[in-house]
């Protein structure tokens, strides 16, 4: 059996330009080329899709849980299992399970699931991310207060030990929580550092982006604002050209005139807004709540809320977030599906080989409708899902 795959069928969207009556090939998991039909080298499989479009991958950086699993109530192996999969129906192809706030204990088994998903080369799994527990108690959002604390060198060690045993690591740090030195020896152990839940002046994040932040997590939601005298975190993202931020795009988080400024600012930029889910175990099933840290989280209306109102993570998918920003937003599809692949790939430092579908780059892409349903899933040039499956 050949170990080359021809995919025919569909339009071919590479991340920068649409192919017609092209087949995508695929070797040893990679893209090898886009050629056409015939072109198609004798000893290749066919796999022939149903037309529609074929575009990247999604990359979702902050995915807390899937499929019924919170990754704080249960940091294992199995869950990260359970989380990329369930993800996949949604056209994820990578994700880093989210750990937020919680004990050192919780981190460190955090830690090592993803080492062990790491070598074991679970389908989808592309890092961690661990967004606390070093963060502003006044911006601490759906993070237990209690469980919040300032960094310290045992952290630090366990981090940058982390940042060199796993694939991709990404820290959500806050200024008030975190010095510059400790940003920069993050940074330089290979993690990629993101400001998030602070109260930051300008001033401070721009330090810290000197430091080796690069990234803001979840811009506009737990994070000082855009003021008149003071620019704050969402100001100086905007204004640094190089910085990176994670939007939530389902109309609660975040204005749509807010997303619209945020996207007029960071146009011209090399750091670009790329999609987030924040997703909780919710995903993928039909649960209408959940606990995190002992607290109830109810699914309601479109979100996840505390008792209190507090949101509490998002209820959210990646297609449903491609095509709020297509639909609601108004931006044309190829700039959301690169926001949604190319720009998250790009923030953590992995274009080479993800979030496109150019020749080297790992097959990993979505079969859509022409409405923009995902019809398969496809990860290393294998699919993992497909509709009615």
């Amino acid at each position: 059996m050949s170990d080359l795959l021809a995919i025919t069928g569909a339009r071919i969207f590479d991340g920068a330009d649409w192919h017609d009556d092209a087949v995508l090939l695929i070797e040893f998991g990679f893209v090898c080329g886009l050629v056409r039909r015939d072109a198609i080298p004798a000893h290749a499989g066919r796999t022939e899709l149903d037309g529609g479009m074929i575009v990247p991958g999604f990359i979702d950086l902050q995915v807390n849980g899937g499929g019924g699993v919170l990754f704080n109530n249960a940091p294992t192996l199995d869950s990260i299992r359970t989380i990329c999969r369930a993800h996949t129906q949604f056209g994820t192809t990578a994700l880093l399970p989210t750990l937020i706030t919680d004990t050192v204990e919780v981190n460190e088994a955090a830690i090592a699931a993803g080492i062990a998903a790491h070598e074991q080369r679970v389908p989808g799994f592309l890092g961690l991310h661990l967004e606390g527990p070093h963060l502003a108690l006044s911006r601490k959002g759906t993070h237990d207060p209690a469980l919040i604390r300032p960094m310290d060198d045992a952290d630090l060690a366990r981090l940058t030990q982390a940042a060199l045993s796993l694939p991709n690591l990404l820290c959500t740090l806050a200024v008030e929580s975190s010095s510059p030195q400790q940003i920069a020896a993050l940074a330089a152990a290979g993690a990629v550092v993101s400001l998030g839940h602070t109260d930051a002046s300008y001033a401070a994040a721009e330090t810290a982006f000197a430091a080796g932040a690069s990234m803001a997590t979840h811009l506009f939601n737990a994070m000082s604002q855009l003021g008149n005298r003071e620019p704050g975190l969402v100001g100086a993202v905007l204004d640094a050209g190089q910085v990176f931020a994670g939007l939530i795009a389902d109309g609660i988080h975040v204005h749509p005139a807010s997303i619209a400024v945020a996207l007029r600012a960071k146009k011209q930029d090399t750091g670009r807004i790329f999609l987030v889910t924040d997703a909780m175990s919710q995903t993928g099933t039909d649960i209408t709540s959940f606990t995190l840290n002992g607290r109830t989280i109810a699914r309601a209306d479109g979100a996840l809320r505390l008792a209190d109102g507090t949101l509490a993570g998002a209820d959210l998918d990646m297609i449903d977030a491609v095509n709020f920003m297509i639909d609601t937003i108004g931006l044309p599809p190829e700039e959301v599906f690169r926001m949604a692949a190319l720009y998250p790939a790009q923030a953590m430092g992995i274009a080479e080989t993800h979030g496109h579908l150019r020749p080297r780059a790992q097959a990993s892409f979505v079969h859509l409708s022409d409405t923009r349903q995902v019809r398969s899933t496809w990860i290393s040039g294998e699919a993992v899902w497909k509709a009615g499956g």
